[in-house]
């Protein structure tokens, strides 16, 4: 055990709430318990046009019920009553499912109208985060052009929030480019969206996973010591269909077969060989669905929900 990282006494072992289209209560939530979770990942998204399309996207009058301001505290209340921590993780989506992380744009002015969108609409939940007091908040999500791009503008933005919210705060790095943040000085966690690839098979084998979070944990814990913050996985999870583990943030494709076996063992094989580390702070399955009418045709998708992994789950998160 390295004795320079800072220790959390219970790992996070979170779950990511999908936003609600219309109002919820307790019985909603109080399933999120049996999973043994002390944590969930609240998620009001904002949007963008395209990568080149400037301005941040959010209002407050429409859309889902659980993305605006109203539904997002009431669903923190109702967390809260059950016992569960919240993570507060506003991020963006982009037309047609564009990846945040490829935000394009030419102009000085164009890169002004981004941040400054940006700042208003983070800065709103970095106050609904204080007002709740919940435990933890997430700054963004997969935005390595605009981190890149932007170094100042980020550094600037976690001192505006510290002043406004007094918890734990994180960034939302992807796996493949979490190493080029540059501010992770400034934070409390070490954020990364833990899409690794660790089978290439259609149903994945356990000695092949497990050679493969060998090399991952090896990149994260040195990550980790040269920092002397922890590891904190806000987001990771696997479709419950073929190749799961191949390349793990990508929906499962029309060809291939329902598995949840596969879904099952990647599982299993994360919580064996990662959970238990001292550099690991915990993380946030991804994704839980509340409302009936958006489980239906999920059972290729990330959900663990009525699956073989949803016993795994619970008995790892009751373990840890």
């Amino acid at each position: 055990m390295n004795s320079n990282l800072p220790q959390t006494i219970n790992k996070i072992n979170g779950i990511s709430f999908v936003a609600t289209r219309n109002p919820i209560d307790k019985n909603d939530v109080q399933p999120l318990v049996q999973y043994n979770a002390n944590y969930v990942a609240v998620i009001p998204y904002a949007w963008m046009r395209s990568i080149d399309s400037p301005q941040v996207i959010y209002d407050q009058d429409h859309g889902w019920w659980g993305e605006k301001p109203h539904g997002v505290s009431q669903t923190i209340d109702l967390m809260n009553d059950q016992n569960i921590e919240v993570m507060l993780k506003p991020q963006i989506w982009i037309n047609k499912g564009t990846y945040t992380g490829t935000i394009q744009l030419k102009t000085n002015e164009d890169w002004q109208i981004l941040e400054d969108s940006y700042r208003e609409y983070i800065l709103r939940f970095a106050r609904i985060a204080q007002e709740k007091k919940v435990g933890l908040f997430c700054i963004g999500t997969e935005l390595e052009s605009f981190v890149t791009a932007r170094p100042d503008y980020w550094r600037q933005l976690i001192e505006e929030i510290r002043t406004i919210y007094r918890g734990e705060i994180t960034y939302a790095g992807n796996w493949d480019s979490y190493k080029q943040v540059t501010f992770w000085d400034e934070l409390d966690f070490i954020g990364v969206d833990a899409y690794f690839p660790v089978c290439n098979k259609k149903t994945p084998d356990i000695d092949n996973i497990n050679q493969s979070w060998d090399k991952w944990k090896k990149e994260l814990k040195s990550f980790s010591t040269s920092f002397k913050k922890q590891i904190l996985f806000t987001e990771y999870g696997y479709i419950s269909a073929d190749y799961a583990g191949k390349e793990p943030w990508k929906n499962a494709q029309d060809h291939h077969e329902v598995n949840e076996k596969a879904q099952d063992i990647l599982y299993q094989c994360l919580f064996d060989k990662v959970w238990g580390e001292s550099w690991m702070a915990g993380g946030f399955l991804w994704k839980y669905h509340a409302e009936d009418s958006r489980w239906r045709g999920f059972a290729k998708r990330f959900t663990p929900q009525g699956k073989m992994a949803q016993k795994t789950i619970t008995q790892a998160y009751l373990e840890h």
